[in-house]
């Protein structure tokens, strides 16, 4: 069984091409959520120990998302995905708990880096 991961975007091709910016031969099993009410919830069911979260979302965006796994004190490495690149943002996805921020679209050759810095591959 692979580590869970979880995408989390409203956009189903931003989900798909998340996806496909996962390592090769990486042993995973994906989740996808729309929105962060979704992501919270598979989380809470074990699918989201590496969560790749957007920030601008309908229901629960990436920013209440995060607020709420810091507040429930659940178990995520949360990775933002996101072209919301504006330093504020960048900044308060960090205080909020987020382990990395990534400009959308990822590359295969960012998301492994930041996966071997944080030493999960």
């Amino acid at each position: 069984m692979g580590i869970p991961v979880l995408i989390c975007d409203d956009s189903s091709f931003a989900r798909k091409q998340m996806a496909r910016a996962l390592p090769d031969g990486w042993e995973v099993e994906i989740s996808f959520a729309c929105n962060g009410e979704e992501a919270i919830q598979a989380i809470k069911e074990g699918k989201g120990e590496i969560v790749f979260l957007d920030l601008t979302m309908p229901v629960l965006d990436g920013f209440g998302t995060l607020a709420q796994i810091k507040q429930q004190d659940l178990n995520a490495m949360v990775i933002v995905v996101s072209g919301d690149i504006q330093p504020e943002a960048h900044a308060e996805v960090m205080g909020l708990g987020a382990m990395e921020f990534i400009k959308k679209p990822a590359s295969k050759e960012k998301v492994l880096e930041v996966l071997k810095r944080f030493g999960v591959i």
